[in-house]
């Protein structure tokens, strides 16, 4: 439910109190099986809590079937240190029991800052995050402690791994049905398998209420920005202990006609609906369906004519007339939970995945400096068909180990990936085109994409993690988990196969110390991989080599100030990654598996309700990336890279929020966010400048259940790029980012 006015929120607690019998007795004076008996007949499991710690007065919302109003849920504000998540373990600890760097990132906060996809949020409100986005990618490609792209930072969706297919990601994308974002920062593999030596974004979305809850938003805006959402959830059915059915549903549409021209414009379609079942007190089953449909932008960047943007370009598209693309994902899932005693709970999630993409574009611009013309090249149609089915399961037990609190879980994930891809790289066409004005010309009938291969990917893992407390004040954490994937790839065109299977190992070892209940010191070492490229597309000539791995150190400290108004983490690492493929003379068509990458940087977020009235949020990412021993070869002769900055890496994020909320039923946000310089190029030659961005929001609390948003975005119209492409080492074009833009939002609860 959005944050409305204190009066609207005081009454949704009174609500809540009678609801639920929880909410008018302290936690701490009931035993943990007591305390069961309260939550779960008011839909609130607590098994998870149970798994995650041995303590009586521990408490956590269980994710997995229902949400609602107790300890577990996300905060709008702060950094919801005390809040379990299960990102960085699936023991459902909080921030400050990991030794590791977890941000939680709530929906509603998102919603609140204006924040209408993933990418904005996971970009302005996480530390060290920034998007890479572009069509090819599906938009969702990110960078993370030095390391880029969607095989490199993984991204789940309520637990669940998509496996990426041809570097391309499209869904989730919509934050009005999201609930929480966590981000885990670092090697992750010990959680979710190869693929996440930079991190983990998991969405999770909102989840079945027993109270019910209905909203809805309405949005207009510059460049015909038109969006309207729907949320509603509540129980319905009933059994002798209580309520035994609860749904929710979230519907969001999005169109505009786009700030670039021609064939600038947009729409998308979220839905996503689930049921839980409850039919006895330590059982629960949750079915859940999310459709996303996306028609985006066909933007691929502006060229750059010596070295930057002119303002007769800005808004022009060099795309064809009749280009298309269009993304449709499908996510079933049916998970359930037990908890058969205080100290044993058992889930399993059986999952259907499938995406369906189509391209049809011209996708690279270059300024010819002696034609005056704009070049275009990459005449691309492509179809990607992906489906994934798999089911993950996991234990958990809490107990004694050598007479000290243990809680340990341990688990299989299996699965199996058919990926179909059509194209049409035999065609090799380019053109030019008027830099102002002119006729962008249609796609070439001859060009049209034909089928070229499919692949069948297998995997299996194993996992298990522990957590031990030698006192008071002191945990042990470990984890591991093993992959075998087993590729087979066809080539549709020669008949052409070959099978290769892999073997995957991640772990972890982690220290917690809390020298008060309020603070915690950690340090962690974790071991990850990362496939080549995207595992379940790759290519003969890929195939033979090895998964790159990566170690990491890390250790940081967090804590809670002055009741809770101060939140804050710091934390320092260093990751590096071995068996980069470089491109020697001499060498294989591909190459040697014999580079290395590093990054070492130091972080800070923090939280704090400064004054009565008045709120700072910020976070700040320095790092130190580069490549340490890489090659290729440029014109027949080998090139190292050595010491350069990886593409696409900034050395400095920094994101500021302040909250001003002093008047009576107004509230006012600013946002500020700072992204360093970049390169497009390994040579470090082709530079993105950096750039600051500044966002604000103005609310209005029009009744107790009604809110008026005034939205602005960019607010001194700043040119900058959100990825680029450079030829020789040379810039060619950059994907720009929204230029000075206009919403007004209404939001209404009942």
């Amino acid at each position: 439910m959005p944050n409305l006015s204190r009066s609207a929120r005081s009454r949704g607690r009174r609500a809540s109190a009678r609801a639920c019998p929880v909410a008018a007795v302290s936690l701490r004076t009931l035993s943990a099986r007591s305390l069961s008996a309260l939550l779960l007949p008011c839909g609130l499991l607590c098994g998870e809590a149970r798994a995650q710690d041995a303590r009586a007065d521990a408490v956590a919302l269980d994710e997995l079937s229902v949400e609602g109003s107790g300890p577990g849920r996300t905060s709008p504000v702060g950094l919801n240190l005390r809040t379990p998540g299960r990102s960085a373990s699936r023991l459902g600890l909080t921030p400050l029991e990991t030794p590791a760097s977890l941000d939680i990132v709530s929906g509603e906060t998102a919603r609140l800052r204006g924040q209408d996809t993933v990418a904005d949020a996971v970009t302005q409100d996480a530390t060290g995050i920034t998007s890479i986005a572009a069509p090819g990618n599906g938009n969702g490609a990110f960078t993370a402690r030095g390391f880029s792209g969607p095989n490199s930072i993984q991204q789940l969706y309520d637990g669940t791994r998509f496996y990426v297919g041809a570097n391309t990601v499209t869904f989730p994308f919509d934050t009005w049905n999201v609930e929480r974002i966590e981000v885990l920062r670092g090697p992750s593999s010990v959680l979710y398998g190869d693929g996440a030596i930079g991190g983990v974004i998991n969405v999770v979305p909102k989840k079945p209420v027993f109270v019910p809850v209905n909203a809805a938003r309405a949005v207009i805006g510059s460049d015909g920005v038109a969006r309207l959402a729907l949320d509603s959830g509540g129980a319905i059915g009933q059994a002798e202990f209580g309520n035994t059915f609860a749904y929710r549903l979230n519907v969001s549409g999005n169109r505009a006609d786009g700030w670039v021209h021609p064939v600038g414009d947009f729409r998308n379609l979220a839905v996503s609906a689930a049921l839980l079942v409850q039919p006895s007190p330590d059982l629960a089953f949750t079915l859940s369906h999310d459709l996303g449909y996306q028609e985006p932008a066909r933007y691929w960047g502006t060229p750059l004519v010596e070295g930057r943007i002119p303002d007769p370009v800005r808004f022009r598209n060099y795309n064809i007339l009749d280009p298309k693309i269009t993304w449709a994902d499908n996510w079933t899932q049916l998970k359930t939970e037990w908890t058969p005693s205080a100290d044993v709970t058992i889930r399993n999630t059986a999952y259907r995945l499938t995406s369906s993409r189509h391209w049809l574009d011209v996708e690279q611009y270059a300024f010819n400096r002696g034609t005056g013309l704009v070049d275009r090249s990459a005449f691309t149609e492509i179809y990607h068909s992906q489906e994934q089915v798999g089911n993950r399961f996991d234990a958990a037990f809490t107990g004694s180990l050598f007479g000290f609190r243990n809680a340990f879980l341990a688990g299989f994930d299996v699965n199996h990936i058919d990926f179909r891809h059509t194209n049409n790289f035999f065609f090799d066409k380019s053109d030019s085109v008027p830099l102002v004005g002119g006729f962008l010309g249609t796609f070439p009938p001859e060009g049209r994409a034909t089928p070229a291969y499919r692949t069948r990917t297998s995997q299996a893992s194993v996992f298990a993690e522990d957590r031990v407390i030698l006192s008071d004040r002191l945990s042990f954490l470990t984890g591991v988990r093993f992959d075998a994937p087993t590729l087979r790839r066809e080539d549709l065109r020669t008949g052409a196969q070959f099978e290769r299977t892999y073997a995957s190992l991640g772990y972890r070892f982690g220290l917690v110390y809390n020298p008060t209940p309020d603070s915690a010191l950690y340090a962690q070492y974790s071991f990850a991989t990362d496939p080549v490229n995207s595992l379940i597309t790759l290519s003969q000539s890929l195939a033979g080599f090895k998964l790159a791995t990566g170690d990491q150190i890390e250790v940081g400290a967090k804590g809670l100030a002055f009741d809770g108004a101060l939140e804050w983490t710091l934390a320092g690492y260093r990751i590096v990654k071995d068996n980069l493929i470089s491109r020697l003379p001499g060498s294989a068509a591909i190459g040697v598996q014999v580079g290395s990458q590093s990054s070492q940087g130091v972080e800070l977020a923090l939280g704090w309700r400064v004054a009565p009235g008045w709120r700072l949020d910020g976070n700040l990412a320095l790092l130190h990336a580069q490549y340490d021993s890489f090659s290729q070869v440029v014109n027949g002769t080998a090139v190292s890279y050595a010491g350069r900055q990886p593409i696409d890496v900034p050395e400095r994020v920094a994101n500021l929020w302040l909250t001003w909320d002093g008047l009576r039923d107004w509230t006012a946000r600013i946002g500020l966010q700072n992204v360093g310089p970049v390169y497009s190029d390994f040579g470090n030659t082709a530079r993105r400048p950096a750039y600051n961005l500044v966002n604000a929001v103005l609310d209005h609390q029009v009744t107790p259940d009604s809110r008026l948003s005034l939205r602005v975005y960019n607010l001194f119209d700043k040119v900058y790029a959100i990825s680029g492409n450079a030829v020789d080492g040379v810039g060619t074009n950059w994907l720009l980012g929204r230029p000075r833009s206009v919403e007004l939002a209404y939001t209404v609860t009942w």
